[in-house]
């Protein structure tokens, strides 16, 4: 719904300056927060949410809706001012809680927490690039969905951003991707006010951000005075109307507006007011003192119409879906069961079985050959890699790349922008009707983790694809080698870092990556070619693969075992061989595959000590970091890892050279014994 030519009212004013001060009363009764942000954006956001915004407040999930994004994200209390009365479940009582213990309202936006948020933002810059992931989306699903005379998938992806989003290197990792898409659905807000924590941005920020962005292909315009709503209105209408090219709007903004001692300063950034201030403020907006969280009834009767025009928006949606129903039934069945998360009944029948005839294979190999098999059963199933794609083997065959002529593609190609595709993954799955996946060099991992963080924080269902996973991937040497990668990525609470043992293992992880629905799953290949465990032989592989460890190979004869060998991804093997040795020398060990510690510490304490039995001396073996090991089982653990960084030489040396041999683990073995 737009406005032409709409023109600021009284009522226009008592609105914006409810959302002004509803905010300003959060902050200072918290004793913390960020008034200015509030202060200074109100009368965009505002524009955008009363003439644009297509949101439901009675259901702020239904499908095609507009998503609205707070990049900016310490500047929540504007956001919870606007889900309150606009009609959202978040009660004048949860604004009063700002920032306490249990409260709705939480000192940064949060995903699940409270209606109507649709990303966690804070982090800056993770926002801004999260909603070009939803555009993505958009775009995508349409292409996918959309039929002449019949279009379900219709929305748009707004954003409010700051100085600070567009500082941080992802936005313009983010905006370069958006540029060249032409993703003509995503509308930003940029809030130049000019202003960060440590002064005017002109001590660090100085180059022509419009400019910058109309190089990256956007749509730009700028607006002189944000207080102008006619001004911003315009703008936004003109936005709207470029479908090829995604738009910038450079509002001028003043931080803390209104604020008599504050206004275009720091300090409105990231503290209180001040209750003297507070007072002033009121004064000089011509709002009462008292009470505080003033909310005058005639602004909370117009911001309550967004309820209205919600439900007419969404029935009018609903009764288009029932027509492309009856025209395309097994579409409407497809985009519903994608929607809501449902995987088809047998999605996995196709996953292979791989026998040892077949010969030795890297499990990145095993990982391309699994996602090629799944991708005609799971067409919500889309993704790429960080330029690597040959490398990390996750093309998917016959599906085309999306692409500005081709947006119903599925191959997606990030570019070297591992921390935009983090984020973009994330954007994806908010958005909903698709499995994303992503995919670099483990090592490179690093360039994504605030991304793969807020995945966990927000139970994501994203994969990760992470090959080149230890010094056996050879001569490129420290720089491409992952060391302490692994110990970090298991450190991130709600992330499950599965590491296959053999193609076998991977077919396994990878069931477990599509069927996981509350948080990312990050698989750890090889480069190098690994034996394959023959399910005949090695028969409770599956299953164990989906509790995280298991048995692999148990010791001969009766009673627990002398040791227990316990190895992840390609060291498995060589517990595998180095217990066919201790066998030989009179030592009983018990091989465990363990490729997923975060499955195997979910299951029952019986099952994990029929596993790792207490008492039996255990022996990790990892080509990687061995911190995490000890405290994972108990003080008596050992592990064989590596304490420094790797070299170039081949894969095969190196592993031999760092201690990862058949005589090592045994004479290993033999010393823990002793």
């Amino acid at each position: 719904m737009t406005t032409s030519a709409a023109t600021s009212t009284a009522l226009d004013e008592l609105c914006i300056n409810t959302l002004r001060l509803l905010s300003v009363d959060m902050v200072q009764k918290a004793g913390s927060g960020h008034p200015g942000l509030p202060l200074g954006s109100a009368a965009m956001a505002y524009t955008l949410w009363d003439r644009f915004l297509r949101v439901n407040p009675t259901d702020p999930n239904w499908p095609d809706r507009d998503r609205f994004v707070l990049s900016a994200g310490h500047g929540c209390a504007l956001l919870y001012s606007l889900l309150h009365v606009t009609g959202y479940d978040l009660p004048l009582d949860e604004l009063k809680q700002f920032r306490q213990w249990e409260s709705k309202t939480p000192g940064h936006p949060e995903f699940g927490m409270t209606p109507g948020v649709e990303a966690t933002t804070g982090p800056l810059g993770q926002g801004f690039a999260s909603a070009v992931g939803m555009a993505i989306a958009e775009a995508h699903l349409a292409a996918r969905f959309n039929k002449p005379e019949h279009t379900i998938v219709d929305h748009f992806t707004y954003v409010l951003a700051s100085d600070g989003d567009l500082m941080e290197g992802i936005a313009s990792e983010a905006g370069s991707m958006a540029g060249h898409l032409g993703l003509g659905k995503l509308v930003v807000l940029y809030a130049d006010n000019h202003i960060t924590i440590e002064g005017n941005t002109d001590i660090a920020f100085t180059e022509d951000r419009c400019a910058r962005f109309a190089a990256f292909g956007w749509h730009v315009q700028n607006v002189a005075d944000g207080n102008d709503i006619e001004a911003v209105t315009k703008a936004i209408e003109a936005a709207r109307e470029q479908t090829d090219q995604p738009s910038l709007i450079a509002v001028r903004t003043h931080i803390g507006y209104g604020s008599p001692h504050k206004q275009d300063s720091a300090s409105a950034h990231g503290e209180p007011l001040g209750v003297d201030e507070v007072r002033l403020t009121k004064e000089r907006l011509g709002w009462p003192a008292e009470p505080d969280f003033h909310l005058p009834q005639e602004a909370l009767d117009h911001f309550r119409q967004t309820v209205t025009r919600g439900k007419e928006s969404q029935a009018e949606w609903e009764e288009k879906l029932a027509a492309y129903g009856k025209v395309y039934p097994e579409l409407a069945e497809e985009f519903n069961r994608i929607m809501s998360g449902k995987l088809p009944a047998d999605w996995d029948a196709s996953l292979p079985t791989f026998t040892a005839e077949s010969g030795a294979l890297a499990t990145r190999a095993a990982s391309g050959k699994c996602i090629n098999a799944i991708a005609p059963k799971l067409p919500e199933l889309m993704g790429g890699s960080a330029d690597l794609a040959p490398s990390t083997q996750t093309l998917m065959d016959g599906v085309g790349a999306f692409q500005p002529d081709d947006l119903a593609g599925r191959n997606m190609h990030f570019g070297i922008r591992e921390h935009s595709m983090g984020a973009i993954l994330n954007g994806m799955a908010y958005h909903r009707g698709m499995i994303p996946y992503g995919a670099t060099f483990l090592v490179f991992s690093d360039y994504m983790r605030p991304p793969m963080r807020l995945a966990a924080i927000n139970h994501l269902p994203v994969i990760y694809v992470f090959t080149h996973d230890s010094i056996g991937m050879g001569e490129d040497g420290p720089t491409h080698q992952p060391i302490e990668q692994l110990v970090c990525l298991r450190s991130v609470p709600n992330l499950f870092v599965v590491r296959p043992a053999d193609a076998n293992e991977t077919a396994a992880a990878w069931r477990i990556a599509v069927e996981r629905q509350d948080g990312p799953v990050a698989l750890i290949l090889t480069r190098q070619k690994l034996p394959i465990l023959d399910l005949e032989q090695y028969q409770g592989l599956t299953d164990g693969v989906a509790k995280g460890g298991y048995v692999l190979s148990e010791a001969e004869g009766d009673g627990a075992p002398d040791l227990i060998l316990v190895g992840t991804g390609s060291e498995v093997h060589l517990a595998l061989e180095a217990q066919k040795q201790l066998a030989g020398e009179g030592v009983r060990a018990r091989v465990v595959s363990l490729p997923c510690w975060e499955l195997f510490a979910k299951q029952p304490e019986a099952y994990r000590h029929e596993v790792v039995t207490p008492g039996v001396p255990l022996l990790g073996i990892e080509a990687g970091s061995t911190l995490g090991w000890e405290t994972y089982f108990d003080s008596q653990t050992n592990a064989i890892g590596i304490a420094g960084f790797g070299a170039s030489a081949p894969g095969e040396i190196l592993l031999r050279e760092y201690g990862f041999t058949v005589e090592n683990v045994c004479q290993r073995a033999k010393a823990l014994l002793k």
